[in-house]
């Protein structure tokens, strides 16, 4: 099936206008196709990204500024996500002892424990592999990598 079967519409400007739409079309599809995997956790996309990101840098700590720099969604609030994850007890804040003015933000052993079991229970492959080859999958990413300049 193609794009234009998906949002019945074949009313493209040109195929770079035909790319964008697509590319939007299938960042919606891979959002609800992996949702449910982040609500059996109780987490959101924007929430298991910073967690990601906080295991990366573990055992040292980050920052707001760190974590908006490196997020896949520039427009989350950063700030926000950290305070639910806190909450749930899945991060720690701490005053920097360097700079008290900056806050340092590290994932806790929960948090670690939740990316665990993630890892274990869904592996994206799997929800590509049907779809593409692992070839495939390179050409894509060395695609949208060009794309970005």
């Amino acid at each position: 099936m193609g794009i234009e079967e998906d949002i019945k519409s074949t009313n493209f400007e040109d195929n770079y206008h035909k790319v964008v739409v697509n590319l939007n079309y299938t960042y919606g599809w891979i959002t609800n196709y992996m949702r449910p995997e982040f609500e059996k956790f109780k987490l959101t996309q924007q929430q298991f990204n910073i967690l990601r990101i906080l295991r990366g840098q573990y055992p040292k700590p980050a920052t707001v500024n760190l974590l908006k720099e490196r997020m896949i969604d520039k427009m989350s609030d950063a700030s926000r996500i950290v305070d639910r994850l806190v909450q749930k007890g899945l991060v720690s804040r701490c005053t920097n002892t360097s700079d008290r003015r900056a806050v340092d933000i590290r994932i806790s052993d929960e948090g670690l424990s939740i990316l665990e079991k993630m890892s274990v229970e869904f592996k994206t492959r799997n929800l590509f592999k049907q779809y593409l080859t692992e070839e495939e999958a390179g050409q894509l990413s060395d695609l949208l990598d060009k794309m970005r300049g």
